[in-house]
Order: C-alpha cells, then sequence, then structure tokens
C-alpha cells in the first residue's frame, strides 16, 4: 500500500480545504480562460469506441465531464483524486450531469493507481502533475495503465516565454492572485500555487521525465502567451 509523504498529505489536506470554493476561484482567477485551455487538451486524445480513459487529479471533474462531452457514448472514464473533499463535489456535479452512467471515481494518488497494466486508451492529468511529490514515478504509472498507442495528455501551468508578458503575469500571480484567493478561500493554497508553478521543472526538463517514464513521440503546445503547456506522449 502506497504511503504519501508529508508534503503529500500536506497538499491534500491543503485541497480539501479548498474543495467548497474551487470551481469558482478557477473561474475567478483565470478569467474563464480555464475551460478553453482543458477542451483544447481533451481534443489531443484519440479515444475508439468502447475505449476508456483515466483523468487523474480529476478534482471536481471538469475534464471528466468535458472527456465524456467529446468522446463515444461508449466510452468509460474513472476520474481518479487523493482528495476525498473534491471527490465528493466531483460525485455530485457528475450525478447532475448528462454523463453519471459514463464517469465513476477512485481514491488514489497518482504514484499509485489501482489499476492493472494496459487497461487505458488514454490518460489526462490537468494542472495536477505539479503537486504530485514522486513526479517520475507517477509518470511511470501513468505509463504502466496505458496501452499500446495509448496517448497521455498532460495541462499544466506554465512561465510565458514573452519577456514583457512574464512580467505582467508574474506580478498577478505572485502578488494579486493570493490576495484575491484568500479572500474567498485559504490565502495559504493560493500562495502555494504560484510557488509551485515556479518550482515546476522547465518544459524540455519536463519532456524528458516522459521520455524517462517510456513514452514516445512527446511533444508540447503552449497556450495563452504560454502561460500553460499541453504535454502529449505515446505509449509505445
Amino acid at each position: 500500500m502506497y504511503k504519501l509523504t508529508d508534503k503529500g498529505r500536506g497538499i491534500r489536506d491543503m485541497f480539501d480545504t479548498i474543495a467548497p470554493r474551487y470551481d469558482f476561484l478557477n473561474r475567478l482567477l483565470s478569467f474563464g480562460i480555464d475551460r478553453s485551455w482543458r477542451s483544447f487538451a481533451v481534443g489531443r486524445l484519440r479515444i475508439p469506441e468502447h475505449g476508456r480513459v483515466l483523468d487523474i487529479a480529476t478534482g471536481t471533474g471538469d475534464v471528466a465531464i468535458e472527456i465524456a462531452k467529446r468522446t463515444p457514448a461508449s466510452v468509460v472514464i474513472v476520474g481518479s483524486d487523493f482528495t476525498q473533499g473534491m471527490l465528493v463535489r466531483g460525485q455530485q456535479k457528475v450525478a447532475a450531469s448528462p454523463f453519471a452512467h459514463r464517469i465513476v471515481f477512485a481514491n488514489a494518488p497518482c504514484e499509485a493507481l489501482p489499476h492493472p497494466d494496459g487497461v487505458f486508451d488514454g490518460v489526462t492529468i490537468a494542472f495536477g502533475i505539479r503537486n504530485v511529490v514522486e513526479r517520475q514515478t507517477g509518470l511511470n504509472e501513468m505509463r504502466r495503465v496505458l496501452k499500446p498507442g495509448g496517448r497521455v495528455v498532460i495541462l499544466e501551468f506554465s512561465t510565458p516565454t514573452s519577456r514583457f508578458f512574464r512580467a505582467l503575469y508574474y506580478f498577478y500571480f505572485r502578488r494579486l492572485l493570493p490576495l484575491i484567493g484568500g479572500l474567498f478561500s485559504n490565502r495559504g493554497a493560493y500562495t502555494y500555487l504560484p510557488d509551485s508553478v515556479l518550482e515546476f521543472p522547465a518544459r524540455s526538463e519536463f519532456k524528458a521525465m516522459l521520455t524517462t517514464a517510456g513514452f514516445v513521440d512527446v511533444r508540447h503546445f503552449d497556450l495563452t502567451f504560454g502561460i500553460a503547456t499541453v504535454y502529449i506522449g505515446v505509449c509505445p
């Protein structure tokens, strides 16, 4: 049985505290652009009829629902998260959607997925990989549960490529975002957010980690001046 580190438990508990306002603050703090980012990421999947998709760090189920919207009705989606508070809200959201019969949830960390080898046609994780403490182990697990030819699609915050836009972004991310987040939720969580993004590996380094995990045809797409990046890898 996988045992979370102290850091992992701290991250899990933090997300439990912000779960009630998570969706509202996602929309507010991103000015609603997060929806288009998720849509772009899901569009990179290639899921056949009767396929299966695993959405890791599913949170309140936004990506799982987007996958259900854009795949055949025979496709089953498993939403996995290690934060119980997020899963409770995700289950409520999915139950009120037209896709309740297609989406199921599992409470598990990315580093120890409770699934057999080679059972999924696609794996997604949106804004969650930076919260995986043992990141390489998590990527290895994603590779393990994918079928040959299956894709992993990872959406994560990045550092903007433009020097001018990066300066504006840093001001918002470091100064304004924690202030606004603190008005509606746990300020510490919205201080952690920019810190975790700035500590995340550079694009080339993260793609090298995907290659180390065994993925091929690894590439990335920058979105909105590089605020977010979608990484894609294929299971050989």
